[in-house]
């Protein structure tokens, strides 16, 4: 097992509690941990509410099955808040060098603070015996492969069948933390250095191979370490995402003042990125009016502009007339390559979602490509590996518009080639996973 760093000393029974708390609506079908409240524990135990919260929803399959070979009955529905420091406690045990009777005791302790008594001896009884028969009860709940593999059943089958020579690559690199990676700010400076400004910091990192403004670090640190970050030198995007730009360049780059649509813009880390790149006029939406609000945020912060409009990209009451010469659509999707980062997804999506994205993403085609000038460019983006979502979907949009042609480049470093796109996998300290498709309107079709 890999194990994280151990716990700030005097974490304590809140820390606990704030994070079952916190875990309680992705456990009840409720919410996910983007609402996560770091400051909800005083400042010495933010990073290990974070790791507790995050950690136990990325290996929540195992630790479900562990919690159900422990308790002599389910709990009931309305104490999923016990069950939540149960898969707590576990995750301590099993995946963290916190001293065993400190999670234990603590976290049985922090049924207390959720106004269970009576659950502090169940909480107790459960962690201490996993702590006597903890190798014979991994063997028990790993001969099911998907549960020794952390994911939901219905996923790790997906993943088999579209991908069999890369499944299990996929998997593994979905059950570990994703590396912290920045974009340089091209208009401020290049990237070699800034690279030697971490130096001076004495924050290691190094150059991303396929993003030619990204560099990784060799461990994540808080923003407003990172020199320059509040000047707007740098941002923090995965490496995936910032090929985006790359792909979009030849269709911007020769149109100085070239009209560009970004639709399902938020959080806007690629709005951004084209516009410290390119000489354009920008207009991003976004239909989640909370998140398009970061969106003028990191622009603020960049003093960058664009014509940022709340609205439904499937509708066209947003759009103001004029045609448009490149257009990113960052489609909604299962988010499966990005679950390192979200783990919580292992939860919170359903087979049956894969549908109805699937949908919603042939709408947001079918309704933007009017939109495109003869000749324009659409890049159709997914932080899925999911063929359904990406190499299925783009091939039943070429059915069905014959203006359109596919210019995805293949001799490329990164990914492999995917039907009529690029599919690129998460890997274990590099980039996410993630799908590309490049689509040219022609003319006089």
């Amino acid at each position: 097992m890999t194990s994280t760093p151990s716990a700030p000393a005097g974490s304590g029974q809140e820390v606990r509690a704030a994070a079952a708390r916190a875990l309680l609506p992705v456990l009840t079908d409720q919410g996910s941990l983007a609402g996560l409240d770091e400051h909800s524990v005083i400042t010495r135990d933010r990073a290990l509410l974070k790791e507790l919260c995050f950690g136990t929803c990325r290996r929540l399959p195992r630790l479900e099955a562990l919690a159900r070979r422990l308790l002599k009955q389910p709990l009931k529905k309305r104490d999923q808040d016990i069950q939540a420091l149960l898969l707590l406690g576990i995750y301590q045990l099993l995946y963290m060098r916190i001293p065993a009777h400190a999670a234990v005791g603590e976290t049985a302790g922090a049924a207390r603070l959720m106004g269970k008594e009576w659950a502090t001896r169940v909480l107790n009884g459960c962690l201490r015996r996993l702590q006597r028969e903890s190798e014979a009860l991994q063997a028990q709940v790993d001969q099911e492969e998907h549960i020794a593999l952390e994911h939901p059943a219905w996923l790790l089958a997906a993943l088999r069948e579209a991908w069999p020579d890369h499944w299990q690559e996929i998997a593994t690199a979905n059950n570990q933390p994703g590396p912290m990676t920045l974009r340089v700010n091209q208009r401020h400076n290049d990237r070699e250095a800034y690279l030697a400004r971490l130096d001076e910091q004495g924050i290691q990192a190094h150059l991303c191979p396929h993003a030619a403004d990204g560099i990784t670090l060799q461990t994540p640190c808080d923003i407003s370490t990172l020199p320059g970050f509040d000047q707007g030198d740098v941002s923090v995007q995965d490496e995936a995402a910032q090929i985006s730009a790359a792909l979009l360049g030849p269709a911007i780059a020769p149109r100085p003042g070239a009209h560009v649509l970004d639709a399902c813009c938020a959080p806007g880390g690629k709005t951004a990125h084209l516009l410290e790149q390119f000489d354009m006029a920008l207009t991003a939406v976004d239909s989640d009016n909370e998140r398009l609000a970061r969106v003028e945020d990191t622009l603020k912060r960049l003093k960058l502009k664009a014509d940022l409009h709340h609205g439904d990209a499937t509708q066209r009451q947003w759009w103001q007339g004029t045609d448009f010469d490149a257009i990113l659509l960052d489609a909604p999707c299962s988010g499966t390559g990005v679950i390192r980062r979200h783990p919580d997804i292992k939860k919170l999506r359903r087979r049956e979602d894969i549908r109805q994205l699937t949908k919603l993403q042939a709408r947001l085609l079918d309704n933007l490509w009017p939109l495109l000038s003869p000749g324009g460019t659409l890049l159709y983006a997914t932080c899925s590996v999911l063929p359904e979502e990406n190499t299925h979907q783009i091939d039943s949009f070429l059915e069905r518009t014959p203006d359109a042609r596919v210019t995805t480049p293949q001799a490329l470093a990164w990914g492999i080639e995917s039907g009529a796109g690029r599919q690129l996998f998460p890997q274990p300290d590099s980039h996410d996973g993630f799908f590309y498709a490049r689509l040219e309107k022609q003319s006089g079709i």
